[in-house]
C-alpha cells in the first residue's frame, strides 16, 4: 500500500453531533454505562413501522432491562410497545403478514417466544412457547407458518429441552468433571463446556393462533449425523441461520464437535430439508470458514461468505454464489479487497447489501449479482462520516433501515430513502448528548513501516486551551481496528473527556486496508506493528501542538495487551505509564492454556509450540522482563478463557520482582471483556486514577 500525501489523509470532524454548549459537562463513566444501548430493527412488512430494542440501566441499582420500541418510519417519536414489566423483551420480528409482533421473554420464568397482537390496540402480550430450555434467538419463516428456535439441549433431545441436559462428564460422589480424550473444546470463552449439550436448532409449526405447535424437526438431524453448536459458540447468532424461500428447508454454519474443534476453523454452510432426514454439507470442499448463509427471496439463489485459508481466523470473507436451481457456484466478490461482515438480500433479488470495514468506516455496499460489483453507499446523514453501519434492511421501495454509531455516539436507528441521505428515527441518547462537552477527533495518515500508509486518529476535548497529557490506545485482535464505532468498553471520547489526547494507530495487521495489510501481522506480532505505533505517535505529535509528548501513558487491551507487554522492553524510555488489560504475557503458557488453538499456531507460523518453539519465543515479552521498568497497571478477569488470567498475573508478577511500580485490578465475574455496569464503573475509576498518577500529579 503506498503512502497517501497527508493532504488527502487529514479530515477533521466533530465528535459529537451538536455545536458546543453553554452549561455542558464532560462525560463520566457513568454517563457511558447508562447510555442507552439499542439492538437490530425490525421493519413492518409495508414498510411503515419500525420496532427496535432498547436496553435501559437504572442510574442506581445499575440493572439493565431490555425493552421494545416502536416509532414510524416517516418519522415522529418512539413510544414502548409490548411492555412486560420486570421481565424485559427483545429480539422483535414482525410476522410476514404484519399482524403478529415476535419477541424474546424471560417473563415465564424461562426466556421464551411471546408475540403481540397488531390488530388489537388492546392487546397484551401472549406467550406463544414453553419449552423446557431458554429460547436463545429465533426466526421466522417467510410464509409465517413455521419458527426456527434455537438453544442449549442435548444432543439426543427431539425438541428444545428435555430433562437431561446430556452431560456426558459422568459426575461423581464429588464435584470434578471428566472429559476424555478427544472431547474438543473443555472450555470455551468464559465456560467450562458441558460435554453432550450443544446449541441447537428446531423448527415447528406456528397454529392459528400464532403459538407454537407439533414436533419439532432439529436442523442437525437424527443423532450421529451432525453434532456441533448452531449457531456457533461463543459468538454466533441468528446471521448464521436463515430460510429457504419456500419456508420447507433452513440453511445454517455449524462446525463438526470433535477432537479437531480447538485447532479448526472450517465452519460449513449446511442445508436441512426439515423433513426428519440428515442436513447436506453444502461447502464441504472447503476447509476454511464458510458462514452468513442468506437466502433470495425469490429462491434462486444461495449467498455466503467464505474464507480460503483453513486455520486462520482473520483470512478475507468473500461473498460466494450458489445458484439454487443449476447448482452452479462462483465467487462474487473475489476481486473486491475487503472482507464482508454481513449480507442481506434486496426484495427483488438482484443485488446484496453488505457491510465491510473500509478505512476508518465500516460502510454499506451494494452488490450486484450480476457484475459482482460493490458499490459503496452514502446512508449517513448529511455532513456525517458512514462510521458503523449495521443491521442493515432493504425495503422493498429501496429504502435502507439500518443503525449507526459512532466514536461520537452509540448506535441510533436511521433510515435512507434511494441515493439519499439518511434520517435519524429514534433519538434514545439525544438529551445526553446534547449535556456533553464536545470532543473533537481528526483523522490522520503518515507513512508506516515498509513505507506503507498507515491511518490514526486524535481524540481531544473541543475546548481545551492547555497542552494535553497523551494516551496511546493499542487496539486487540490484533486484526482490528480502532475505527469511526461506539465501545462501551475503550471509548476515546471518555477518555478525552478527562482532559488527555487520545491516539490510535491502525497498525500493520488492521482491518479495512486490503488483505495484504492484515496478514502482515503473521508471524510478526512485535514487528512492524510496533514500528508503526512509534511513526504514528510521531506524527500524531508533529501535527498538533497541543499534545505533550513529554507526558504520554500507553493502553491496551488483549493484542492490546500483549503490546504493552512488548513495549516493555522493546519501547522502555517513551511512556510515564503503561494499561495491559487480559494481555498474553508468555507466548508458550498461552499457547498450551488458550481454547482456540488456531488462533496462536496461525499466528505463530502454523505449528504448535512443540514443533516451533522458536516461532513463539522471537515475540515472547516474557523472555525480556529484564529490561522492564515503566509502571504497570495490569486488569485480569478470572473467567477469560481466550487469554487466561494466569497471563496477566505472570506480568504483574515480573513487575514485582524487578521492583517496577504496578498495580493489579482483577475481576473474579468478567470474561476477556469488563460487562457489568458496576465493574465497568470500578474499571474505569482504577485506570483514570492511574493515568492521573503519573500524567497530572502536580501539574
Amino acid at each position: 500500500m503506498k503512502h497517501i500525501s497527508a493532504a488527502l489523509g487529514a479530515l477533521a470532524v466533530a465528535l459529537l453531533p451538536h455545536a458546543a454548549m453553554a452549561e455542558t459537562r464532560p462525560m463520566t463513566a457513568q454517563d457511558l454505562v447508562t447510555l442507552k444501548r439499542l439492538g437490530a430493527p425490525a421493519v413492518a412488512p409495508d414498510g411503515q413501522t419500525v420496532v427496535f430494542q432498547q436496553v435501559d440501566t437504572d442510574p442506581v441499582t445499575h440493572k439493565r432491562t431490555p425493552g421494545l420500541w416502536r416509532v414510524p418510519a416517516r418519522g415522529d417519536a418512539a413510544t414502548r410497545i409490548a411492555d412486560l414489566p420486570e421481565a424485559g423483551e427483545s429480539s422483535p420480528a414482525f410476522s410476514p403478514d404484519g399482524k403478529r409482533l415476535y419477541f424474546i421473554s424471560g417473563k415465564s420464568g424461562r426466556d421464551q417466544l411471546w408475540f403481540l397482537d397488531l390488530t388489537d390496540p388492546a392487546a397484551t402480550p401472549v406467550q406463544a412457547s414453553d419449552f423446557k430450555a431458554d429460547v436463545a434467538g429465533f426466526l421466522l419463516s417467510p410464509n409465517g407458518q413455521r419458527v426456527l428456535v434455537w438453544g442449549d439441549v442435548a444432543r439426543d433431545c427431539p425438541t428444545l429441552g428435555c430433562d437431561s441436559d446430556g452431560n456426558t462428564s459422568e459426575p461423581g460422589p464429588g464435584t470434578g468433571r471428566l472429559y476424555r480424550d478427544g472431547a474438543g473444546f473443555v472450555r470455551h470463552w468464559d465456560s467450562w463446556e458441558t460435554p453432550g449439550n450443544y446449541s441447537r436448532g428446531f423448527a415447528l409449526a406456528l397454529a392459528a393462533d400464532g403459538k407454537v405447535t407439533g414436533e419439532a424437526a432439529a436442523l442437525d438431524g437424527p443423532p450421529g449425523t451432525l453434532t456441533g453448536d448452531t449457531p456457533s459458540k461463543p459468538m454466533g447468532g441468528a446471521e448464521e441461520l436463515a430460510w429457504q424461500a419456500d419456508s420447507n428447508g433452513v440453511f445454517f454454519a455449524a462446525r463438526q464437535a470433535d477432537r479437531h474443534e480447538p485447532i479448526s476453523t472450517n465452519l460449513d454452510i449446511w442445508h436441512s430439508p426439515l423433513d426428519g432426514t440428515a442436513p447436506h454439507n453444502l461447502t464441504a470442499g472447503n476447509k476454511a470458514t464458510d458462514t452468513l448463509p442468506a437466502a433470495s427471496p425469490d429462491g434462486q439463489w444461495l449467498a455466503w461468505a467464505a474464507m480460503e485459508r483453513p486455520g486462520y481466523e482473520a483470512d478475507r470473507l468473500v461473498v460466494q454464489l450458489l445458484n439454487l436451481k443449476t447448482g452452479q457456484k462462483r465467487a462474487l466478490t473475489a476481486g473486491w479487497d475487503r472482507s464482508v461482515s454481513s449480507l442481506a438480500w434486496t426484495p427483488d433479488s438482484k443485488a446484496l447489501i453488505a457491510t465491510a470495514q473500509d478505512v476508518l468506516d465500516t460502510p454499506a455496499f451494494r452488490i450486484d449479482i450480476a457484475s459482482g460489483k460493490a458499490q459503496r453507499l452514502k446512508l449517513a446523514p448529511k455532513g456525517l462520516t458512514e462510521a458503523n453501519v449495521a443491521n442493515v434492511v432493504p425495503l422493498k421501495d429501496g429504502r435502507i433501515v439500518f443503525t449507526r454509531d459512532a466514536i461520537a455516539n452509540p448506535a441510533e436507528v436511521f433510515i435512507a430513502a434511494k441515493g439519499k441521505p439518511g434520517t435519524q428515527l429514534s433519538q434514545a441518547n439525544a438529551a445526553t448528548l446534547a449535556a456533553l462537552t464536545p470532543v473533537s477527533t481528526t483523522r490522520y495518515s503518515f507513512a508506516g513501516a515498509q513505507g506503507a500508509t498507515v491511518w490514526g486518529q486524535i481524540h481531544k476535548p473541543a475546548n481545551a486551551t492547555a497542552k494535553l497529557p497523551v494516551l496511546l490506545f493499542v487496539h486487540g485482535g490484533p486484526q482490528g481496528s480502532y475505527n469511526d464505532s461506539w465501545s462501551s468498553r475503550w471509548n476515546p471520547a471518555l477518555f478525552a473527556a478527562q482532559g488527555y489526547a487520545v491516539v490510535s494507530i491502525d497498525f500493520h495487521g488492521s482491518t479495512g486496508y486490503g488483505q495484504a495489510f492484515t496478514d502482515a501481522i503473521n508471524r510478526d506480532w512485535g514487528g512492524k506493528p510496533l514500528e508503526d505505533l512509534k511513526k504514528g505517535l510521531d506524527a500524531a505529535l508533529a501535527r498538533d501542538a497541543a499534545l505533550d509528548g513529554t507526558r504520554t501513558c500507553a493502553l491496551g487491551a488483549s493484542y492490546g495487551g500483549y503490546m504493552m507487554n512488548w513495549i516493555q522492553s522493546e519501547w522502555a524510555d517513551r511512556f510515564q505509564c503503561l494499561v495491559n488489560h487480559n494481555g498474553v504475557f508468555d507466548n508458550r503458557g498461552m499457547a498450551y492454556s488458550t481454547e482456540e488453538l488456531w488462533f496462536t499456531e496461525w499466528e505463530h507460523g502454523g505449528k504448535p509450540y512443540h514443533e516451533a518453539p522458536e516461532e513463539y519465543e522471537k515475540w515472547n515479552p516474557a523472555s525480556r522482563v529484564a529490561k522492564w521498568q515503566t509502571p504497570m497497571l495490569v486488569v485480569l478477569g478470572e473467567k477469560d478463557f481466550r487469554i487466561p488470567y494466569s497471563q496477566g498475573l505472570g506480568a504483574f508478577t515480573a513487575l514485582q520482582r524487578k521492583g517496577v511500580p504496578a498495580e493489579l485490578l482483577v475481576f473474579p465475574d468478567e470474561n476477556h471483556w469488563v460487562l457489568k455496569p458496576k465493574n465497568s464503573l470500578q474499571w474505569h475509576q482504577t485506570v483514570f486514577s492511574w493515568l492521573d498518577r503519573w500524567l497530572k500529579a502536580g501539574k
